[in-house]
């Protein structure tokens, strides 16, 4: 039986944070979008996370795909990302998913950017089953990045 929770944009941060702090391996986050703000509710995470050796890999939208405000704010954000250890993948092509997979046991999956949700409604489900998780990296071929 596959274990599964409902989170909205008011719960899914709060739990998501928690969860993060529990993984011991990998961190993989896909946000077609990512906001200075939003980044600052993960920096510290992160850090610790890095400090630990766990690896973190964000897979979003190539900065030129998005509109003259996002661009800059995009790429400052990943060159911080890469400074720091991030490992960031660019997507090309309209790139709009939204997940996380933590230590490939986790998935996280909806329409929340995980990266730069703000105001907007929103759903995420969070699904404890390695056997979905691994369906969803299989699905998307994370094999061939990772």
């Amino acid at each position: 039986m596959i274990n599964s929770s409902l989170y909205d944009e008011k719960t899914f941060y709060q739990t998501f944070s928690r969860d993060l702090e529990d993984y011991q391996n990998e961190v993989i986050i896909e946000s077609p979008y990512i906001t200075s703000e939003r980044m600052r509710t993960f920096d510290h995470i992160f850090q610790k996370l890095l400090q630990k050796g766990v690896k973190i890999y964000i897979f979003t939208r190539d900065p030129k795909e998005h509109d003259d405000f996002m661009e800059p704010q995009s790429e400052e954000i990943i060159k911080w990302c890469e400074t720091v250890g991030i490992q960031v993948l660019l997507c090309i092509g309209n790139h709009h998913r939204k997940l996380a997979i933590l230590d490939r046991k986790v998935l996280w999956e909806g329409s929340l950017n995980i990266l730069s949700q703000s105001h907007s409604r929103e759903i995420m489900r969070r699904i404890e089953d390695r056997s979905a998780t691994m369906e969803m990296f299989g699905f998307l071929k994370l094999y061939k990045f990772l």
